[in-house]
């Protein structure tokens, strides 16, 4: 599982590579404890990965898309929750970024200098439940003079044991017609409460708890995107989906990734790595590894240099993004389930490591795009048929990530 890296990359990966080891010393003990790893996230803030996807010269390290996926796979290879769970706030911090690169926004950029400075941990919560994810909402806004009020529920609330802001969604049905409406809140505005709802077979250290938003204030400034309802937004694809989707899937690799590495010593030690059917299982789990890795790279490059949003229509991308996602959660699936045999009998016991890893990694396929959705589009896409109808993104914008993902990459 060698990688060829440039010398910035092999040193950023360095610096997930140490909070892993370390974080995966306590991931059994928050696993069984089902407690929110709060020291991990103070090893990251004073270490700066909270701050690894805001730009250098507002006070981050400048990771870049196709960075965030080879960081995110060395997290998760130490503690799989606290990589998942962080992954809600540092991939919508790069999102955030990419946004500020094109528009220079002085607010964004206030925003993006107190994640830097450690003031904002953000969150992202966008799942409800029997609301098709980011097309349609079940939380309602209602208009009030300067903002709207926000009444609904959101579940898979990943982070909000430590956010200090979350960023999320509801429906405005209005006069003009049905609009998603994105914004932000603080986790102090009045009518927020967390509900200790998160009991779950796996990832139990995320402490992924229900919110309620109970007749919550958003003022039209905290409103930072709206869209149709029911349709594939092209800025959602170019921030949130485009993002999202290779960091998901990097996760979750970095889960399989982990087992592998462990399975390797513990086979070598147990000197059976000369059986041929063990060499066979870890052919194919390499195999499996490195065409996910290969693909999530690929994907993110793409987006980071805006080609996938020049050469495609918003169908298309949302395909191929989700794609990514899909094969590198499947891939890690596969790989846990190859180490649990080549493992044996002892990797059930509750004792062991790999038990933990295969409830994990099982998450995997839970997390969006499930894999009915993204087999849907995707052979929709192949056909030529319309998924949902598109809102492009705007030529400028196209042009601008063009011309910065050049220089960056320079």
């Amino acid at each position: 599982m060698k990688q060829i890296l440039t010398e910035r990359q092999r040193k950023l990966v360095g610096l997930a590579g140490e909070l892993a080891d370390e974080f995966g010393q306590r991931a059994e003990a928050h696993d069984l404890d089902g407690s929110f790893p709060f020291e991990n996230y103070e090893r990251m803030k004073q270490a700066g990965y909270l701050r690894v996807t805001v730009p250098e010269e507002l006070g981050g390290l400048g990771a870049t898309l196709p960075d965030l996926v080879l960081l995110q796979e060395r997290l998760a290879q130490g503690c799989a929750a606290t990589a998942l769970a962080v992954n809600m706030h540092v991939s919508p911090v790069g999102q955030l970024a990419s946004l500020w690169r094109i528009n220079h926004d002085s607010k964004l950029e206030r925003w993006l200098r107190d994640i830097a400075d450690g003031k904002v941990i953000n969150s992202t919560v966008s799942a409800e439940p029997g609301a098709p994810l980011l097309r349609h909402s079940n939380t309602k806004a209602v208009r009030v003079d300067g903002g709207y009020r926000i009444t609904g529920k959101k579940i898979f609330g990943t982070g909000s044991s430590i956010m200090t802001h979350m960023s999320t969604l509801a429906q405005f049905d209005g006069p003009k017609g049905s609009e998603i409406l994105m914004f932000r809140l603080s986790r102090e505005e009045e009518g927020i409460s967390i509900l200790d709802t998160w009991h779950t077979l796996g990832m139990r250290a995320t402490q992924s708890n229900d919110i309620v938003l109970d007749n919550v204030f958003v003022s039209d400034d905290s409103i930072f995107h709206r869209y149709p309802v029911g349709t594939l937004d092209g800025r959602m694809l170019q921030t949130v989906w485009g993002w999202a989707m290779p960091t998901f899937g990097a996760t979750y690799l970095g889960v399989g990734a982990g087992a592998l590495q462990r399975a390797k010593i513990d086979i070598k030690r147990f000197n059976k790595h000369d059986d041929p059917r063990v060499q066979a299982l870890f052919g194919e789990m390499e195999i499996l590894w490195e065409s996910a890795h290969a693909t999530l790279m690929v994907v993110a490059q793409e987006v980071w240099s805006g080609e996938l949003f020049r050469q495609m229509s918003v169908q298309e991308g949302m395909s191929r993004v989700t794609m990514s996602k899909y094969v590198a959660a499947n891939n890690a699936v596969a790989i846990v389930d190859k180490v649990m045999s080549v493992m044996g009998g002892g990797a059930y016991f509750l004792k062991s490591p790999y038990q933990r890893i295969y409830r994990d990694v099982r998450a995997a396929l839970i997390q969006p795009w499930q894999n009915p959705d993204v087999v849907e589009i995707a052979g929709k896409t192949a056909l030529g048929i319309e998924y949902a109808p598109e809102v492009p993104i705007p030529e400028e914008h196209i042009e601008r990530l063009l011309r910065i993902g050049g220089r960056l990459a320079a």
